[in-house]
């Protein structure tokens, strides 16, 4: 159920092999591209906040890339690690917050200024549902339930922030932005939702009884009077 997002990110890994290959091939620490992917996609942040919209999305759309490059190299050079998914995990959220807040720059009322002051609000709304949703899936695979569902994961929302801002720029002031902003505040939080309906659904299967052992077998046989 609502797995689609998923399947199309194989498919683009699957696209992508060729040039994920020279990054196994160069033995570069996973770890490594983690932290380049993490500067390139703080830099995005910057490059909104000073309103170069096609630069910043540029740069979301590399960092998109090295996120996905990291997780790679680390499966097939076999360095798969707790800290590693922590790091990553955590940089994840650390340049997400900052693409963000550049974002949100562009709504406030101060050169550069793009749209209504209002759409604060919604970037704002957008950028709780986000991080709520990477929460709960981190929550949910804590109790050892994969919770990669939901049609608002973050690969998705690195395309549509890239590709909106990448193309359309301040295009009619921010049009593109301020619709793919609008999306995301109402799809981010309705993963959210769908999310925790998928891991209530997955924790209302009873438990199996445990099996009978020697010692509550001599409990339930009456004593010998």
């Amino acid at each position: 159920m609502f797995k689609l997002p998923s399947d199309f990110r194989e498919q683009g890994t699957k696209l992508l092999l060729p040039v994920l290959d020279v990054f196994v091939r160069s033995g570069i620490s996973p770890n490594v591209i983690t932290t380049v992917g993490f500067f390139v996609t703080m830099a995005a942040g910057l490059a909104f906040f000073y309103g170069n919209l096609q630069v910043g999305g540029a740069l979301v759309l590399l960092g998109g890339f090295f996120d996905v490059v990291d997780g790679y190299v680390a499966r097939q050079t076999e360095r798969v690690t707790r800290f590693g998914s922590f790091y990553d995990s955590t940089l994840d959220r650390i340049s997400e917050v900052m693409v963000f807040l550049g974002v949100f720059s562009l709504y406030n009322g101060n050169e550069p200024n793009i749209g209504e002051p209002w759409m604060v609000y919604v970037v704002a709304l957008a950028l709780a549902g986000s991080l709520l949703v990477s929460y709960t899936r981190a929550r949910a695979e804590g109790m050892g339930i994969d919770c990669r569902v939901g049609l608002m994961q973050r690969a998705e929302r690195v395309l549509l922030l890239g590709i909106a801002t990448l193309f359309f720029g301040s295009w009619r002031e921010g049009l593109v932005l301020t619709w793919v902003m609008l999306l995301m505040a109402v799809l981010t939080n309705l993963t959210l939702l769908y999310r925790i309906y998928w891991v209530y659904k997955h924790t209302q299967t009873p438990a199996a009884p445990a099996p009978a052992g020697p010692a509550r077998r001599a409990a339930r046989t009456p004593a010998k009077r």
